[in-house]
């Protein structure tokens, strides 16, 4: 989406507007006619000079833009505000790194990396419906896949924290000829990304044991255990690294170590999880494919499984050039700000800590480059192509599920939408614009 759509706009009071009246100042052009009331677009004009800027190692240009944005700022302004808020710290965290000598902005801008207890992460996956947008599309999609099926296995790549299956459990304890026995595997390592939860994985089997038990499903939960990752955590905390060995988890994927069996129907779940492998081209690695992404893909696609979903934010912050990515990042990342000014107050918990999280994902974004920038978000119609190239066949989402995710937006705010792209893919949006699809995919040896 475009910023100049959005019809708030934030006025300022300049303290020192005389550094601006100059017409050698690099800022003039992108102020001139804007500086009574910053909007949208005015904004991005600010973070795309202090990327250049940045850039071009240009210390004192920085500090001049950095200021401005810092009387556009406010944690409890409207959206815009909010959204460049954490724009700023990111920047400084950045501008702290190539200029440090020019930064004379006070406060550290680290973001704290909050752990919740598993009733705060219900909360919070319910808060917005781009959590239940992807669980309620892929669950219903699964529940089709494996009719019939006495043995299901569901391999699950996410990072909520299994949030996703009590819903699938109660469905499947509900099927006319008797739940399935169900397996889930999980990996031990996980990208250091909200939301983080303070129990253990093998915590979390057990509760999802417990809830299977009372429901009448065979269960059993697995976790895949990384012998080079453990150690290494052990030297570097998980939440102080950016790696997480995804080289070393992709060799432990195999049927030996997940006990694959013939008699099982294999699901492939991943939700916000492509993002955060490498996409970037190991020319002279060890690695047989030309990314990790494109690896893991085509491991997966081995197993045979009859059924693979994708869901993930529609949006592309792959780019290298910081300039590219701060468009894109600011104008997809308005949606979430808007959604929670329209039901929640701009002083409550809930809304802070979520969009908290939102600021770590800036962070990560605009702060880093090379391996330690792990945000590489892919929009839907470039994960389909990569899909395509790893030997995969998209499966249109049936009217079933296209129901259910409908009733499911009616609980929320009237500005979420639902709507079919490119036939296959199912996307939520917000006042119209793209915001997270969800898609189902099939390895096309299984449909010979």
């Amino acid at each position: 989406m475009k910023t100049e759509l959005r019809g708030n706009t934030t006025s300022i009071s300049l303290q020192n507007p005389s550094l601006f009246n100059t017409p050698q100042s690099s800022l003039s052009g992108a102020l001139k006619g804007c500086l009574g009331s910053l909007d949208g677009a005015c904004i991005e004009k600010l973070l795309l000079h202090c990327a250049s800027a940045l850039e071009h190692n240009d210390g004192t240009l920085v500090q001049q833009v950095m200021w401005v944005l810092n009387n556009v700022a406010s944690l409890v302004g409207d959206p815009n505000q909010r959204l460049t808020s954490w724009f700023l710290r990111a920047l400084v965290s950045r501008a702290s790194k190539v200029c440090p000598t020019a930064m004379d902005f006070d406060g550290s801008s680290t973001i704290r990396r909050r752990q919740m207890s598993v009733t705060e992460l219900a909360v919070y996956v319910d808060l917005i419906p781009w959590h239940r947008f992807g669980f309620c599309a892929s669950n219903s999609a699964i529940f089709k896949a494996i009719e019939g099926y006495s043995k299901v296995h569901i391999l699950d790549f996410s990072i909520t924290h299994c949030m996703q299956w009590p819903t699938l459990i109660d469905a499947l304890a509900k099927r006319p000829e008797g739940p399935p026995s169900l397996r889930i595997t999980v990996p031990s390592c996980r990208p250091p990304v909200p939301p983080f939860l303070n129990v253990s994985s093998e915590e979390v089997g057990l509760r999802l044991s417990n809830f299977a038990k009372f429901r009448d499903v065979p269960f059993e939960f697995n976790v895949i255990d990384d012998p080079s990752y453990l150690a290494s955590t052990e030297i570097m905390p998980k939440e102080s690294s950016h790696d997480f060995h995804f080289e070393s988890l992709l060799n432990h994927l195999t049927p030996s170590v997940l006990n694959l069996r013939d008699d099982e129907a294999l699901v492939i779940n991943c939700q916000n999880w492509l993002r955060y492998l490498s996409n970037i081209e190991q020319k002279g690695s060890s690695v047989q494919y030309s990314s990790l992404r494109d690896a893991f893909l085509r491991t997966v696609k081995a197993f045979n499984p009859c059924i693979v979903i994708v869901v993930d934010e529609d949006s592309d912050l792959s780019a290298p050039s910081l300039s590219s990515r701060i468009t894109t990042c600011f104008n997809y990342l308005w949606i979430p700000f808007d959604a929670l000014e329209t039901f929640l107050p701009k002083d409550s918990s809930q809304r802070i800590d979520y969009e908290s999280d939102i600021g770590h994902k800036i962070e990560n974004i605009i702060s880093f480059e090379g391996l330690q920038r792990i945000e590489r978000l892919e929009p839907g119609i470039k994960v389909s192509e990569r899909m395509k190239n790893a030997g995969f066949l998209s499966v249109p989402l049936c009217e079933d599920t296209i129901g259910e995710v409908r009733s499911l937006l009616e609980e929320h705010a009237s500005g979420w939408g639902m709507k079919r792209e490119d036939d296959h893919m199912l996307m939520l949006t917000w006042k119209g614009h793209n915001s997270v699809f969800a898609t189902a995919w099939v390895p096309i040896d299984l449909q010979d």
